[in-house]
């Protein structure tokens, strides 16, 4: 593949990273990259066009979340079907020249994205033990996985999610696929109903799935304790999609209330509740509310988890608990799927789970995002003062900052990536979000400092700040 239609310029203020997103994403627009076609890898690309990785990542994330590309584990990055605009496609422009970039991208000595963890928190000798002792086994890698799952990973999450979320599912209830939206897509196939709601602020993952298997979106308004149950009755979908860990606008876990509420209204209309369960274990600053699957007794709802951030996000195993009334539908075609999850790291995955090292891996977890939390609110109160207003996302790892200046959130980012840290944008002004799962904890304190040297000069007094960050707005950290 060669890269004639990419533009780069160093010189410019747009970001890199930006500049080789918006190049991808008309190429694949004006067809000259085709449906399916594969990408080059993030390393080759970095190699050759002489930028970091980070900044090729950072681009082939976006690509992804707008629908642009596809990630398939373990194959690479792919054009997706429909990316490309058809009054275009026929009437291609010449390719451009393009301008390399003569020196490396931005090196990210800090990174509070949330895309990956910390390494340091990780016992890799002990995961690759357990792969090392699957791998000995023969017949294991000479035979297909099951389609549902390996029996002994859904016998060990069985056992393993009641104990930690609540969760009452037999193995035969528990499918695994490799993450969230390959279960989605089977969980498509049993609904009978092509009309979903979400939350308003929507969900990229799921809504591209959805899309993929034809189904109407509802993005439906929301309160303090999440979706509007007046909103949720008028709509007369017939399956909600919620992530009642992380997913209130206050910060906190949903209520009882309102999850009693979903369940009443799921019996009352026949109806599906999908309960996105991401990270829900992970809670540490209080003891996790058990799943809604659990206090449903496994009825009116399908209930998925992943364990993305709580091993290491290049294992790619999720599973779903689904409830008796889908159960049946699932077995019969259970035969016609492939297994999406590799049969080694499932079984690898098994032994972890029986030898009791998740449930130790997850209590030290909780000790360490407790610190990071605490030591990340620290040291942006102390190098921003008590104007900034902070959103602590506890199960999500992630704080969102609100500073006292009107100045658009990607251009704190590029100021951010120039100073060697890495954030992520929001859509309000004066706005970002800092992922803390991958940044070691000493690192804290030094990357809050270069942000406030980043940010500095835009920080200057004005009422309009103060106003934005009065105490009647709130503040979320907990």
């Amino acid at each position: 593949m060669t890269y004639d239609f990419l533009m780069l310029n160093p010189a410019s203020d747009t970001p890199l990273y930006q500049q080789l997103y918006e190049s991808l994403r008309r190429s694949i627009e004006r067809g000259h990259l085709t449906t399916n076609e594969k990408l080059p890898s993030i390393r080759k690309l970095s190699e050759d066009l002489r930028l970091s990785r980070t900044t090729v990542e950072m681009a082939y994330q976006q690509l992804c979340v707008e629908g642009y590309v596809r990630a398939r584990p373990q194959s690479g990055f792919f054009v997706e079907a429909g990316a490309i605009r058809p009054e275009r496609s026929s009437h291609l422009e010449p390719p451009q020249t393009i301008v390399q970039a003569e020196r490396p991208g931005p090196n990210i000595r800090y990174n509070f994205g949330s895309d990956s963890v910390d390494s340091g928190c990780i016992d890799i000798k002990i995961w690759r033990r357990h792969i090392r002792d699957v791998l000995t086994q023969q017949e294991v890698l000479t035979s297909y996985g099951d389609p549902q799952g390996e029996p002994a990973l859904r016998e060990a999450l069985s056992s393993y999610c009641y104990g930690v979320r609540g969760v009452k599912a037999s193995p035969e209830q528990i499918v695994i696929g490799a993450g969230t939206q390959p279960l989605l897509y089977l969980l498509c196939g049993l609904l009978p109903e092509k009309t979903v709601a979400i939350d308003e602020r929507g969900f990229p993952q799921a809504e591209r799935v959805f899309a993929d298997c034809g189904f109407t979106v509802l993005r439906l308004p929301t309160d303090r304790d999440g979706i509007r149950m007046d909103a949720l009755e008028a709509s007369g979908v017939r399956a909600v999609l919620v992530r009642p860990s992380h997913s209130v606008s206050s910060g906190t876990a949903m209520p009882m209330s309102r999850r009693f509420a979903l369940l009443e209204w799921a019996k009352a209309h026949q109806s599906l509740v999908i309960e996105d369960d991401y990270n829900g274990e992970l809670r540490y600053n209080a003891r996790p509310i058990p799943a809604m699957q659990g206090i449903a007794d496994g009825e009116l709802v399908a209930y998925i988890g992943s364990f993305s951030k709580l091993l290491l996000p290049s294992v790619r195993i999720g599973y779903m608990a689904l409830p008796p009334a889908l159960l049946a539908d699932y077995r019969s075609r259970a035969k016609s799927y492939n297994q999406t999850a590799s049969k080694v790291e499932q079984l690898a995955l098994s032994n972890y789970v029986k030898s009791g090292q998740l449930e130790r891996h997850l209590r030290r977890l909780r000790k360490l995002y407790a610190a990071k939390s605490a030591e990340l609110s620290r040291s942006v109160r102390s190098a921003f003062g008590r104007r900034c207003r902070l959103f602590l996302q506890e199960t999500a790892l992630r704080l969102t900052l609100y500073l006292p200046c009107d100045a658009p959130s990607e251009e704190l980012c590029r100021r951010a990536i120039q100073r060697g840290v890495r954030v992520i944008a929001e859509t309000e002004p004066g706005s970002v979000t800092l992922g803390f799962a991958g940044i070691p904890l000493e690192d804290i304190a030094p990357a809050v400092e270069q942000l406030h040297a980043a940010w500095s000069d835009l920080l200057g007094p004005s009422k309009s700040a103060e106003r934005k960050t009065a105490p009647e707005q709130g503040d979320t950290q907990r």
